[in-house]
This record gives structure tokens, C-alpha cells and sequence, in this order.
């Protein structure tokens, strides 16, 4: 019943997944930017619990465990070796709590190891290892399905999917399009779905890096090609054809070098209304697996699900601006307020 959990949920309609965790988690001071290793899940577990409910609550269908980047080699990086399995394990047992009393979906995770060397067969072998050991601990927790994502290369996403495939589990498997809008391999994104499909792919597509408005023109194509669901998970960043990835993305008003990835994107964050309207192309396209990435905040979980038609918890609070008092609509609001909402 595990097996095709996710398969039939996708059958009856889209599926949206709320990814963000590291940027989020950052943001409210509980994840050093840089290393972004998700110490968080031991040092304040009640944060991350916290922000899976808030997720849920704003409408995901899938509570993702926070195991991204929590691999052996950034692991490796802040000398932390010893954290790898208490660190995996504990991500995965508080999604596995909150997925269990809200009736969601758990979903391992795993995603870019940054050794993988296409010429280098060693790190195919270590990269084959450190899949390894997350996914069988996100198969102990009980886990619907496995995600591996925000790969560059083909070739370690086939490793990931090899992985995932040999417990059983769905997988879902998306890749990054950076400025080339290809693998780090140079294949098209389109052929390397298509590839990723051939070997056994249960949902394919991309993730991360690109925005609403960049990732849209890709996804089309992408659907057309492939017999399996298509996922979609920007960031909610207002990248440019000019600069089509949050990474470059150019701020004037920063200091050199401009480059505001990953602490000074704020100016370039997307509305709730952006959001909706994205969701609703992607939507018309056929895409069926649907979320949002880095710098994703719940009022942007919320939008996702309205724009499908859903009313999660958290809509209970969706804006309603006839009540305000100068900008509203209500008949019993003060007229000489309404009239002086120009002088706002």
C-alpha cells in the first residue's frame, strides 16, 4: 500500500510538496548560510516540526524529511562525521511524526553529494555509497517515497534513481537547469528526463535554482516528452531570461559584486500572487507534482493550493481586503477614510 501511495494520489490529481527547509530554517537564525548543513534537526528539532506543520497547514500533501545536504560530505566539511546517522534518523522521525497525525505523505530525501566526477568512477562508487545509507534509513522510517533532487548531473541523478529503485519505493527525481538550461553533462533537460524515465522514474523534472517565470518555458516541452507525472519546484525568485537563476541573479544596489545569492535576495522575491499565477500555467500544462524550493515560505504553499482549487487550513486567514479601513469595500467602513486612501 506504501508502494503506491504517492502513484495513486497522483492518479487522482496534482500532489504539492513543500521544499524551502534550509532557506527558511536560515532565515529565522537556526542555519548558518554557506555550509547550510541542517544541524538544526538535532540542535532545535521543535523548529523543524514547527515548520513541517506550518507547511502542512499552508497545504503540502507531503511532509519532506529534512535530510537535504545532511550527506557524508558535508558532513565531512564542518568535521561532523559523527552526526551523519543520528542526523538522518532524527529528520526523518519528526516528518514521519507530523506526516503521521496530519495524514500526509512522508518522503525521504536525498540530493547533490558535489563529488560526483563523470570521468571519475571513484565517486560514482562513493556517491552510490552516501545514497545508500540515507535512503535505507528513510526506508526504516517508513517513507511513501524517496526524492532526490537539485542534481546537475545526469549521471548522479541515474545513481540516485538506481538507489531509490532497489528498495521498492517511488521515486522522484529532479534536476537542476542552470543558465544552459541543460545538465552539467550538456544534455538537454528534456533527454535527460527522458532518460531518467527509460530507467524507471516514477515522476520526473526539475527543481530549484530557476524561478517561476524561467522554469515555465522548460516544463511544456517536458511534459509532452515523457509518460510519467512531471514535477515543478522553483524558486520563488523573480529570475529574467537575462539572468535565469537565483545564483545570477545581479542586485545595483548591493555592494560589489552584486551578487545577492543566498542572504540578499529579498528584493527579488516573489508575491503570493506570482505564485498563484504560476501554479495555474503549470498546472494547465500538466504538470502534476507541484512545489516550491529555496526562499518557499508558507503563504507560498497557500497560494499553490488555492490556485488548484484547495482550501487548506491556513486559508482560513487568506487576505480579505474589503474589511480595511482605508482600503476596503465594507459598507459600514468610515467614508472619509476610503476617501483619503489616496494620500496613503
Amino acid at each position: 500500500m506504501t508502494e503506491h501511495r504517492l502513484l495513486a494520489r497522483l492518479a487522482e490529481g496534482p500532489v504539492i510538496c513543500a521544499e524551502g527547509y534550509l532557506f527558511e530554517l536560515e532565515r529565522r537564525g537556526y542555519l548558518q548560510a554557506g555550509a547550510f548543513v541542517p544541524e538544526v534537526v538535532l540542535d532545535h528539532p521543535e523548529r523543524v516540526t514547527a515548520l513541517h506543520e506550518e507547511f502542512v497547514h499552508a497545504g503540502s500533501d507531503v511532509v519532506e524529511a529534512f535530510t537535504y545536504y545532511a550527506h557524508r560530505e558535508k558532513l565531512r566539511i564542518i568535521g561532523k562525521d559523527d552526526l551523519l546517522e543520528p542526523l538522518n534518523r532524527q529528520a526523518l522521525a519528526l516528518a514521519a511524526e507530523v506526516a503521521k497525525s496530519t495524514g500526509t505523505m512522508l518522503a525521504g530525501n536525498v540530493c547533490n553529494t558535489n563529488v560526483y566526477d563523470p570521468a571519475d568512477p571513484d565517486t560514482h562508487a562513493r556517491v552510490r555509497d552516501m545514497f545508500t545509507e540515507q535512503v535505507s534509513w528513510a526506508v526504516e522510517a517508513g517513507a511513501d517515497f524517496v526524492i532526490a533532487e537539485t542534481l546537475r548531473y545526469h549521471g548522479e541523478a541515474m545513481i540516485a534513481l538506481e538507489v531509490i529503485r532497489e528498495t521498492g519505493l517511488p521515486s522522484v527525481v529532479t534536476l537542476v537547469a542552470d543558465r544552459s538550461g541543460q545538465s552539467r553533462e550538456g544534455l538537454p533537460m528534456v533527454q535527460a528526463c527522458q532518460r531518467l524515465v527509460d530507467a524507471g522514474a516514477d515522476v520526473v523534472g526539475l527543481n530549484c535554482n530557476r524561478g517561476p517565470w524561467t522554469m515555465l518555458p522548460l516544463l511544456a516541452p517536458l511534459v509532452e516528452a515523457v509518460d510519467v507525472p512531471v514535477a515543478a519546484l522553483p524558486v520563488p525568485y523573480r529570475t529574467t531570461a537575462d539572468q535565469p537563476t537565483f545564483q545570477s541573479l545581479r542586485d545595483p544596489a548591493f555592494p560589489e559584486p552584486s551578487i545577492p545569492f543566498p542572504v540578499a535576495l529579498d528584493p527579488f522575491t516573489c508575491t503570493r500572487h506570482e505564485i498563484t499565477e504560476f501554479t495555474r500555467q503549470a498546472a494547465d500544462m500538466g504538470v502534476r507534482y507541484l512545489g516550491l524550493c529555496c526562499g518557499a515560505a508558507p503563504h507560498h504553499l497557500r497560494a499553490m493550493a488555492e490556485a488548484l482549487g484547495r482550501t487548506p487550513p491556513a486559508s482560513r486567514y487568506s487576505a480579505d481586503m474589503s474589511k480595511h479601513a482605508y482600503l476596503g469595500t465594507d459598507a459600514s467602513l468610515l467614508a472619509k477614510n476610503q476617501q483619503y486612501a489616496d494620500q496613503l
